[in-house]
């Protein structure tokens, strides 16, 4: 496995400077959160169902808005992320909300060393595998944590997306994983203009490589679906084709946005 050094320390804290822009953003819209409206999607409340009563495990919770949104839906959930910054954030939510969700600060790799029970549905969406050099242990997380036939809730960004430059208009990543990409960059996505310089650490990974490795886990999967829009507007050019689906205007709907995968743990 080719991992860049000291990853987790930069990606930590790009990710801290990220959740100090992230919780003042429009595009977070806290003060509408606090005021009910869920920070879901349409694609993994669709996936999701009915939650009530439910333990869920949420892996990369950045500052818990969908932990939270969960646990308003009856879940009782317990949310994981590597940044301390997302999650005092999601902590203060908590306690400010009335709510009774558990947040743990760590690597989602050393998560065993901080965490020791299972779940019935363990749930991970947008930009998340993309912070790590190793699916087949991202799997096993997954794996180890779900009750036996407990399903695995999965929406990220199209690896296809991930090839193109940030205007979406040159291919210039490869498809599939050939190591760390490291990177400098002006901004967030929440707040391009923010007088911010992040240098952080990814890693490309093709569908096969998320597929395959959750199957060697001990996964079933039960359905893998591709959209032709993202939920968030994130891209260069997008335009809106319908209310909260966007996609990049010169690309149209001739490329995948977004991905979802449902699985469950064999019995």
């Amino acid at each position: 496995m080719n991992t860049a050094p000291d990853y987790i320390e930069k990606n930590r804290k790009s990710w801290n400077q990220r959740t100090e822009v992230h919780v003042e953003s429009e595009f977070y819209d806290i003060p509408g959160f606090l005021s009910g409206k869920s920070s879901l999607k349409e694609i993994e409340l669709h996936m999701l169902g009915d939650v009530k009563g439910k333990t869920i495990l949420h892996l990369q919770c950045h500052f818990g808005q969908d932990s939270l949104s969960l646990a308003r839906m009856g879940a009782k959930v317990t949310g994981a992320d590597l940044s301390d910054k997302a999650i005092e954030k999601a902590k203060e939510l908590n306690t400010q909300m009335g709510l009774d969700a558990d947040f743990i600060c760590c690597d989602i790799y050393d998560l065993p060393k901080h965490l020791d029970k299972q779940f019935d549905i363990v749930f991970t969406t947008y930009g998340t595998i993309g912070w790590l050099p190793d699916l087949d242990k991202w799997a096993g997380i997954i794996s180890h944590y779900l009750k036996p036939g407990g399903q695995f809730i999965f929406v990220d960004f199209h690896p296809v997306l991930w090839m193109f430059d940030d205007a979406v208009e040159k291919v210039g990543y490869n498809y599939f994983n050939d190591g760390p990409i490291e990177e400098t960059q002006d901004g967030t996505y929440a707040d391009k203009s923010a007088p911010m310089k992040i240098e952080y650490v990814g890693w490309n990974h093709s569908i096969s490589e998320v597929v395959n490795n959750l199957i060697k886990n001990g996964l079933e999967i039960d359905s893998l679906e591709e959209f032709d829009y993202s939920p968030y507007n994130i891209f260069a050019n997008p335009v809106e084709v319908e209310r909260g689906k966007f996609r990049v205007a010169h690309h149209g709907n001739r490329i995948p946005l977004v991905y979802s995968i449902m699985a469950h743990k064999h019995q």
